[in-house]
């Protein structure tokens, strides 16, 4: 098995900014340690900056503000190729005129490794990534997916202190991404490196990083776990650019009374307890942001009493069956909320929110036995140990 040197590859980065000759910021005071041997992802929409911070990791652009630290040492004014890092970028960047196994020895004999170790970093790196068989053959002949294997080859025989990915996977079709995505993962396991993994697709930063940074308009806006990024979003963007669907937004009123809490929206009420109560007691009376999951919902039929404990009635809009799911979409009678960062978030999926007019459409993922058709009014059950809470004028989880 092949395996990477033991030098501490730790990523650091400290206030970092990026200004153009022209004046536009790209980033602004971004902060971000990765731990050696830990696998980050950067995520955010097109445009948000994630690139342009991997790439001054890089070395290939300059650092305006702040430092980044690579193990101990400043790299501000190191060139790339005294970084000790290796990229892999999203069009592999492989020469066309080179065997696999010259393409992958290429930054070896660069470095004037004596043939036999050569030799043997490069059939290492082909047996861990099942290549072995590709090495004589030209690019040409080569799938996608096995052109990434051949990029990813390429840089862990150089036995860097850190991996840099940029999009990696955009160009496979959607099958081969799912089976990269793990492919990488269970290599990342081997090898212990530490990865800094930029994605638009925001499936895949949940399902490969060990912590995942969302980044929006060049600043970093949360950066934790997968699992704490979903389940407790620092604000209306990272919740509604998180998750698939995305999360349904509501403006509704709160009443809180005892150790309960009313939220009101068209005609409908749902009930919460136990953390909500603490969470709205100082906007009593106020108008406030409702985030709903799809996955909050239930059709009442398979809904546990137990925990959906509220309901509201509805229309199904649409039924999307897909095997294994299943999502109705349903509008209400109330003005969608319109902040700046679901706008975005809309624009990034290609959504205009000017066409819903004074309705609010909502997506539903329910059992995918259920029987609900197009048309029909339905009771859709609701978990409200699942809701958000978010301030309108902030955007800020309240």
């Amino acid at each position: 098995m092949f395996k990477i040197s033991t030098v501490m590859g730790a990523i650091k980065i400290t206030d970092v900014g990026k200004i153009y000759p022209n004046g536009t910021r790209a980033l602004g005071d971004v902060n971000i340690e990765i731990n050696d041997g830990e696998f980050v992802v950067l995520v955010g929409p097109s445009g948000c900056g994630k690139t342009t911070l991997l790439r001054m990791v890089a070395g290939l652009e300059d650092i305006t503000e702040g430092e980044i630290f690579i193990g101990e040492k400043v790299v501000n004014e190191v060139a790339p190729k005294d970084r000790d890092i290796a990229m892999v970028f999203q069009n592999y960047a492989l020469y066309p005129h080179m065997s696999v196994y010259d393409n992958m020895a290429f930054s070896l004999k660069l470095r004037k490794l004596s043939k036999e170790e050569i030799d043997k970093k490069v059939k290492d790196a082909a047996r861990t990534l099942e290549i072995s068989e590709l090495l004589e053959r030209k690019p040409k002949a080569l799938s996608g997916g096995q052109r990434q294997r051949v990029a990813m080859g390429r840089a862990i025989v150089r036995s860097p202190q850190a991996f840099l990915m940029d999009e990696p996977l955009s160009n496979l079709d959607a099958k081969l991404r799912v089976q990269m995505r793990a492919e990488l993962g269970q290599l990342h396991t081997q090898l212990e490196t530490t990865t800094l993994y930029v994605t638009h697709d925001q499936v895949e930063a949940m399902t490969m990083g060990d912590r995942v940074a969302v980044i929006r308009k060049g600043e970093l806006q949360q950066i934790d776990t997968p699992r704490e990024i979903y389940l407790y979003p620092k604000n209306i963007f990272v919740a509604g650019f998180i998750g698939s669907p995305s999360m349904n937004f509501v403006y509704a009123d709160v009443k809180v009374s005892g150790n309960a809490v009313e939220l009101s929206f068209e005609n409908e009420t749902i009930k919460c307890s136990g953390d909500a109560v603490n969470k709205l007691k100082n906007v009593d009376g106020k108008q406030i942001v409702l985030g709903i999951r799809p996955e909050a919902f239930e059709d009442s039929v398979y809904a546990k009493d137990s925990e959906y404990t509220e309901s509201i009635s509805i229309k199904v809009t649409l039924l999307e069956q897909l095997g294994s799911d299943s999502y109705i979409h349903f509008y209400k009678d109330i003005k969608p909320v319109q902040t700046e960062a679901i706008e975005e978030i809309l624009a990034d999926e290609g959504e205009d929110i000017s066409v819903l007019g004074d309705e609010t459409k909502f997506i539903a993922r329910i059992n995918p036995n259920s029987t609900v058709k197009e048309g029909e009014e339905i009771n859709l059950s609701i978990d409200p140990s699942k809701l958000h809470f978010f301030d309108p004028e902030s955007g800020n989880a309240l």
